[in-house]
This record gives structure tokens, sequence and C-alpha cells, in this order.
């Protein structure tokens, strides 16, 4: 499948969840939202194109207003660069923003911003709103050599838990193990494994019981989601 015929509106874009998936979002085109001066990389769609569940980096251009709305099913936001604006405050790039079930808001963007988000995957009506600056978390290493977390969202009886990772040295890291399957995101540095290359803003899909084995020298920082596959069927 082409990159344009991935970006056609119908329904279904890298549904089977079974299969590993990678896409270079640098390679892609920007197609136009509804939504005024908003444009969309989709990198997962599920069901209709404008009420889905989708997973898309997102771009508004400088001056840029997006209709007031709700979220049935929730939304995830992580700002890559810009300021991203709505009537609740001003997020700046590396805010990490979580929109729950009955959430309102009407987005702007002054001079222009870079988003990941992901929308209709987080169900629950009693799911915590949240709203942080990822770039005042500490990095806090874990048991494994090179690697540190931030850790974002996670919430019982909820399956789905969101983090940030830095690999100091990814050829380092070892064989990482994904049993509950995971979404990745790589906002920067790159790194290599046995089917390609990651660059900057590709995503990445590991199948549940899948694994990956990173090698490159490059310092990556990613975003990762695990435990969410439950939500996107």
């Amino acid at each position: 499948m082409g990159i344009n015929d991935m970006q056609k509106d119908t329904p279904g874009l890298n549904t089977d969840l079974a299969a590993r998936v990678a896409v270079d979002t640098q390679d892609m085109e920007w197609t136009q939202s509804p939504g005024g001066h908003v444009q969309r990389k989709r990198v997962h769609l599920s069901g209709p194109a404008e009420s889905g569940r989708v997973t898309s980096v997102v771009r508004y251009l400088p001056g840029a207003v997006f209709p007031a709305h709700g979220h049935p099913g929730g939304e995830e936001i992580l700002v890559l660069d810009g300021i991203f604006s709505d009537e609740h405050g001003d997020w700046p790039a590396g805010t990490y923003l979580l929109n729950p079930e009955g959430f309102h808001h009407s987005p702007f963007s002054h001079g222009g911003c870079t988003l990941l988000v992901k929308l209709r995957q987080f169900p629950g009506s009693d799911r915590r709103h949240v709203a942080v600056q990822t770039r005042d978390y500490p990095w806090i290493d874990s048991d494994r050599e090179g690697l540190a977390r931030k850790e974002l969202y996670a919430q019982q009886p909820y399956t789905d838990h969101t983090r940030l990772e830095r690999w100091e040295t990814p050829s380092a890291i070892g064989t990482l193990q994904y049993p509950r399957g995971a979404e990745l995101f790589v906002l920067e540095g790159r790194f290599t494994d046995q089917f390609g290359s990651y660059r900057r803003h590709s995503w990445l899909r590991i199948p549940a019981g899948g694994s990956l084995t990173p090698s490159g020298k490059d310092r990556c920082e990613l975003y990762i989601k695990e435990g969410g596959f439950g939500y996107l069927v």
C-alpha cells in the first residue's frame, strides 16, 4: 500500500494488531482535516474516517483554530514542537495531555505546533485528566543499564500504560519484550533493528508477545504505550 492510499479517508488503516507495523511519518504527505488550518498524518485508523479510533501526527498552522468539540473515548496529546493552546491553558513542546471522556475544549495555536494525537482510545468516565510538562520530570533509571524512564499515565483498572524512554546507546539495551504489545514513537535520535531504520517521528507497533532488539550509537528518546490494544478494536 502506498502512502497516498494510506492517507485516504477510508475506514481501516493498520488495523491488524497481530502485524508488526513501522511508518516513517516524515515520508508522508500532510492531508487536510475538517477543522480549518489543521493537517494530519494518520498511522492508525479503526472505524469511520472522522469518528473512529485514530493515531496521527497533527500540525496546526500558525493562527489555526479548531472548532469546539468533546472527546468521546478520550484523547491523548504529546506536544512535539510549538505551543498548543485551548481555553484551559498554553501547552508548549514537551507537554503531555490526557483529556478523558466528557472533556470539551476549543483548541488553537497562535504560532503553529505539531502534536502526536490518539483519539477514542481511552474509554472510562473516571479517568483522570492529566496535563504535565514532561521536560520538568526527572529521568528515572531502570534495571536495564542505559535505559531511563519518565512515567506519564497509568490508572487502575485500565490496562494502558504510557511513558517516555531514553536509550543512551541503543545497541547496549539488549532485547526488549512486549508481552501485551506496544506502540513506539521516536521523539529524538534514531535506531535500527533487523527490520529497518527508525528516525525521528517514526511510529512502530509491536504485536503482543513481540520483541525489539535495537542497535545504533545515537541517544534516542521515545514515547511508548503498552497495554492499549484492547481499546483499539
